[in-house]
C-alpha cells in the first residue's frame, strides 16, 4: 500500500493574512494546485484522506476526497507545530487499517522531519533541498513499515 503525503497547496503569504493562521485558506495558485493533486492521484486506490485541521490543508485535499467519495478526515497529530512521532504513529496506524492507499495533507515543518524519521530507520529515499508547497511524498508501505519514499515536486499550474 502506498501513503500519499502531501504539502499543502500554495496559501499567500502568512504575513498579510489578518485572521486566525489555521483558518487560511489557499490562494487562487494554491487552488489550482489542488486540482492538479487530485488529478494526479485520483486514479490511486485512495480509501482513507487524513488532513491537518488548518483550512489550507483541508482545502488541498478535499477535491481529491470528493472524487473518491471519501470524507476528510481531520488529525491534530497532522497540525503545523505537532510533533513528528506521533504523526508517523497516526500515519501508520491509519495505514494499517486502511483497505486500499491513504492520503495526508500536512505542513513543511512537519513533513521534513517526518521523512527524516523514516530515513534514519531505513527508508530509502533521496531528500529534495525542499518540500514544496503542493509536493507528494509516495511513501511504500509494506509489513506495516515504510520501505521507500519518492518525492514528486508540485504540480506546475499557470501562474495566478
Amino acid at each position: 500500500m502506498t501513503v500519499w503525503l502531501v504539502r499543502h497547496a500554495h496559501a499567500g503569504n502568512r504575513s498579510a493574512w489578518s485572521g486566525d493562521d489555521a483558518a487560511r485558506p489557499l490562494s487562487a495558485r494554491g487552488a489550482a494546485q489542488a486540482s492538479a493533486i487530485a488529478a494526479r492521484l485520483e486514479h490511486q486506490p485512495v480509501t482513507m484522506v487524513l488532513s491537518s485541521p488548518a483550512s489550507r490543508c483541508v482545502e488541498t485535499v478535499d477535491g481529491l476526497a470528493e472524487r473518491r467519495g471519501v470524507p476528510v478526515r481531520a488529525e491534530p497529530s497532522l497540525a503545523e507545530g505537532a510533533d513528528p512521532d506521533e504523526a508517523l504513529a497516526c500515519l501508520l496506524g491509519a495505514a494499517r487499517s486502511a483497505d486500499g492507499d491513504l492520503v495526508a495533507c500536512s505542513h513543511g515543518d512537519l513533513i521534513p522531519a517526518m521523512v527524516r524519521r523514516l530515513s534514519a530507520t531505513g527508508m530509502r529515499a533521496a531528500m529534495p533541498d525542499a518540500v514544496e508547497k503542493g509536493s507528494v511524498w509516495e511513501l511504500e508501505v509494506h509489513d506495516g513499515e515504510v520501505c521507500r519514499g519518492i518525492y514528486h515536486g508540485a504540480p506546475s499550474v499557470d501562474p495566478v
